[in-house]
């Protein structure tokens, strides 16, 4: 036998090399070995795949339309979504659509694009070149020039064949914002002298997910999103990988009996590195208090996913298994703009948040948010909001209801049962599945960035 730990442990020697009979063993491992890092490498791609084929396949929505989510079931599908700000989206192809119109409106907006790698292309609306003066913008594919007509447009480069366009307004009247979002019209730039109409659809209550799927459905997500994607030059290895696994340009996905055993089995060992990876981050300083609960959510240096020597393959395997979308400013540097999240999966103790238990948060006086905070709960198992019967998912400064103490500071309480006199600070979670939270600063201010204001950890009652 061999002196080689693990499964390749069973594979017998001949001299110093493996027995011949004993060689499937060798690359069964090896090719499970790549695809578990496969598993990691993709996660935003197929992570983004697979709420395209949501809004395609589920929400009947097309290469004209803009999906837009408002009230709390519609959101249910989102991973690590913000439970109250409407979401208008949708994902094209490029290879289809050839460069590509969005029009907005003069009005308060803030938009953007993505690549299905989930990097930032550009910014629309308010913070971007329009300034919320309205245009439009044309998204040129990877490597295209820029057609003959497109005098007027702001052009917007794309790093990926596949896009996600998305926006919020931010005008606070539902009448004006509604309007501002009707007025979005998106078309090839090739039918621009008799666009379709652009139409908004509704995910109107019906049960979705937007999570990567499990099991063999991965890798069928990850090959059908492939044939239509340029490749980096950084990921020629992980496609070699790919090819082992049946995966490949142009060619059909048929594994058979051994590599759908290898790859069923490959993706819960990823999906049980990913979940290890995003919640007990172990990359420097992500504690954000060394002697509080709180993670910075968010290790990714910059949109690019790339430090100074090399790509953040696994902090952006962190922050694509439990959120989607990447902006500069979701990781604010600057006091009294963008956003900082916060994360916490475990208690005070450092056990995991277990829905059929009882907790508070006390939240000192005073939060360094300019414009509001927020704490939301979410399901570990969907990374999305809970579906609790509440049909509430967060608590924030902008509610109402919210109680506060003399001081000025709030104390939330999380439980399945609504404690007796908190119910306007309470969030109810479900037994029998583990939770996790984000505490959202809209706005974050000095206190925040140098750290003198500290949030408390969820606490076991």
């Amino acid at each position: 036998m061999s002196d080689v730990p693990g499964r390749l442990g069973q594979v017998r020697r001949d001299g110093e090399l493996p027995e011949r009979d004993d060689l499937p063993v060798v690359f069964d491992e090896l090719d499970y070995q790549m695809a578990c890092q496969v598993y990691l490498w993709a996660l935003p791609l197929v992570s983004y795949a697979q709420w395209k084929k949501v809004h395609y396949e589920v929400f009947g929505a097309t290469g004209s339309d803009m999906v837009h989510y408002v009230t709390y079931r519609d959101r249910l599908g989102l991973i690590t979504a913000n439970a109250t700000t409407p979401y208008i989206l949708n994902f094209f192809d490029l290879s289809q659509t050839g460069p590509l119109v969005i029009e907005l409106p003069a009005g308060p907006t803030a938009g953007g694009l993505s690549d299905f790698w989930q990097r930032e292309i550009g910014v629309m609306g308010e913070m971007g070149p329009d300034q919320g003066k309205g245009g439009r913008h044309l998204v040129i594919p990877p490597g295209g020039s820029v057609p003959e007509g497109a005098d007027g447009y702001f052009l917007q480069h794309s790093s990926g064949m596949n896009i996600m366009f998305g926006f919020r307004t931010l005008d606070p009247d539902p009448a004006r914002a509604q309007q501002l979002v009707e007025a979005v019209k998106v078309y090839p730039f090739a039918d621009r002298d008799n666009p379709p109409a652009t139409t908004v659809v509704s995910p109107e209550g019906r049960p979705w997910s937007g999570d990567q799927p499990r099991g063999l459905e991965y890798w069928v997500r990850l090959h059908g999103i492939y044939q239509s994607e340029v490749v980096d030059e950084r990921d020629r290895f992980y496609l070699a990988m790919l090819a082992t696994l049946g995966i490949e340009k142009g060619k059909p996905f048929t594994p058979d009996e051994r590599l759908t055993t290898i790859l069923e089995s490959a993706t819960a060992a990823g999906e049980l590195m990913a979940q290890a990876n995003t919640f007990a981050k172990r990359f420097p300083d992500s504690r954000y208090w060394p002697d509080r609960q709180w993670d910075l959510v968010l290790a990714l240096d910059k949109s690019s996913q790339r430090a100074e020597f090399y790509d953040q393959l696994l902090e952006r395997a962190a922050w694509f298994y439990e959120a989607v979308s990447f902006s500069a400013a979701m990781k604010s540097q600057t006091p009294g703009l963008g956003q900082a999240y916060l994360g916490c999966y475990t208690d005070n103790e450092g056990k995991w948040l277990d829905g059929e238990r009882i907790y508070t948060l006390h939240i000192p006086a005073d939060p360094p948010a300019k414009l509001f905070w927020s704490a939301t709960v979410y399901s570990v198992d969907t990374r999305c909001l809970i579906d609790n019967e509440q049909q509430r998912g967060d608590r924030g400064s902008r509610d109402p209801d919210l109680v506060f103490n003399d001081d000025g500071s709030v104390d939330l309480y999380f439980g399945p049962h609504e404690p007796e006199g908190h119910g306007s600070n309470w969030i109810q979670t479900l037994p029998g599945q583990h939770w996790f939270s984000y505490f959202r600063f809209y706005g974050p201010l000095e206190s925040y960035f140098d750290r003198s204001w500290k949030l408390g950890d969820v606490v076991s009652a």
